[in-house]
């Protein structure tokens, strides 16, 4: 039992070697260095972009405004009671100054501006704050068109108000713009984290894509789900969703959900890791007893939505909107005879995340609103799409759906761990 229990054990330390997962107190000081330095070097240049010079961030806990957690050190997991923030750009200083209306201070970059002794209403202590500043503009988070950036609620808004003088009242502007961009912007430091992230979500992939882990004639698609599932709590990591793994088949009529020889597998599949996450489709081939490789109508079909991709991403432009993108981008490629539909999003700290939308499954005629949102430097991409392939043998088209990750810089589009050019081969 002891060296069973040894090589249990051995086998996990391996595997936190290799996908490279930091410890939690290690995750802990990375995630706040990184904090620290979006708000000492990213929040100034975006709220001078803004033209916002006071950000003003209220949320009770357990009910948290999306934007707040991203303020969060590590140490905090949610709000603490009514939780205020307020960021003030300085102009004269060239600085951030970063307050709490709390009796302490939130991590290291935002110092507590409460003391309940001299004033006991928090929300007077947080406007004579504001007065004292006297900012031009107070930014509130209300978005019609992001979610992500409409975290202030009503209850809050109105105690907000009451509270304010009316000369207050008359600065507070919505601060969706500000809110998207500190949302979708990724910083250097980020950036060299990503590619750790997105090698661990394809390790994940392709063991999951393994004989070792698929016995055809035996293992279904629930049992690879929850295997998915599980792998991702033994390295200590989280999803942000459920992953799926579905089946294709030439012959329709065959419903199980047992994976068997000649099955096309297709997994969504996603992680959260350093407050960061992944998204990312492939697919797999399952093969008969009489082959060696991937059939060759599989295999072009698959280049063709690769070279869709490639469509889509080489139309990525600064200042050019989602929708814009998504129409050069069908257009073309319905002149080179794919079947397209495209439905990318922006990445980062959250899964479907905030700034340019390009299509949603529904939607291939354009986004209203998200969609209308220009592309911004800096940006993390899921590039999420499909094409339909008619061929031999299947009686019905073949959806080949691919998902990866990447990243624009401004000028051009890279993947941040490569992407998916051949299919899995399961044997």
């Amino acid at each position: 039992m002891k060296y069973i229990t040894f090589l249990i054990s051995f086998s996990f330390l391996a595997l936190r070697s290799q996908a490279q997962v930091l410890s939690v107190q290690d995750q802990a000081n990375t995630i706040n260095e990184v904090l620290t330095d979006r708000i000492d070097n990213l929040l100034p240049k975006l709220m001078d972009e803004a033209k916002i010079d006071c950000w003003l961030i209220v949320s009770k806990e357990y009910n948290e405004d999306p934007i707040l957690k991203t303020f969060l050190p590590a140490e905090w997991l949610s709000a603490r009671r009514t939780t205020m923030l307020v960021f003030f750009r300085d102009k004269n200083k060239q600085s951030i100054q970063s307050y709490a209306i709390a009796r302490y201070q939130v991590g290291k970059s935002i110092q507590a501006a409460w003391n309940p002794e001299k004033e006991p209403n928090q929300w007077v202590a947080l406007t004579k704050l504001i007065d004292s500043l006297n900012p031009n503009q107070i930014g509130l988070n209300t978005s019609k068109d992001y979610g992500h950036a409409d975290g202030l609620h009503v209850t809050e808004f109105n105690e907000l108000k009451n509270a304010m003088t009316p000369s207050q009242v008359k600065k507070i502007v919505s601060a969706e713009k500000l809110g998207v961009a500190w949302l979708e912007t990724r910083s250097e430091k980020e950036m060299a984290l990503y590619p750790t992230l997105l090698s661990i979500t394809h390790q994940i992939i392709k063991e999951g894509f393994s004989n070792q882990v698929i016995q055809p004639n035996k293992t279904s698609t629930n049992d690879l789900v929850w295997w998915f599932r599980q792998k991702v709590v033994d390295l200590g990591l989280s999803t942000w969703f459920h992953p799926s793994v579905e089946i294709q088949r030439r012959v329709s009529n065959e419903q199980d959900a047992v994976i068997r020889p000649g099955d096309l597998l297709h997994v969504d599949f996603g992680i959260s890791y350093l407050r960061l996450n992944s998204d990312v489709q492939e697919h797999a081939y399952v093969l008969l007893p009489n082959e060696t490789t991937v059939p060759a109508e599989l295999v072009s079909a698959f280049n063709k939505t690769n070279r869709l991709q490639d469509i889509l991403t080489t139309t990525f432009k600064t200042g050019r909107t989602g929708n814009e993108i998504l129409a050069a981008s069908i257009m073309q490629a319905k002149a080179e005879g794919i079947q397209p539909s495209i439905y990318t999003h922006p990445i980062g700290l959250h899964g479907h995340a905030a700034g340019t939308t390009i299509g949603m499954w529904d939607m291939q005629q354009g986004v209203p609103g998200s969609g209308d949102y220009a592309m911004r430097p800096h940006t993390c991409y899921s590039i999420e799409l499909n094409a339909m392939h008619k061929l031999s043998g299947w009686n019905k088209s073949v959806r080949i759906a691919l998902e990866q990750n990447g990243y624009f810089n401004g000028s051009s589009f890279d993947y941040i761990d490569g992407r998916q050019k051949t299919m899995h081969i399961i044997r």
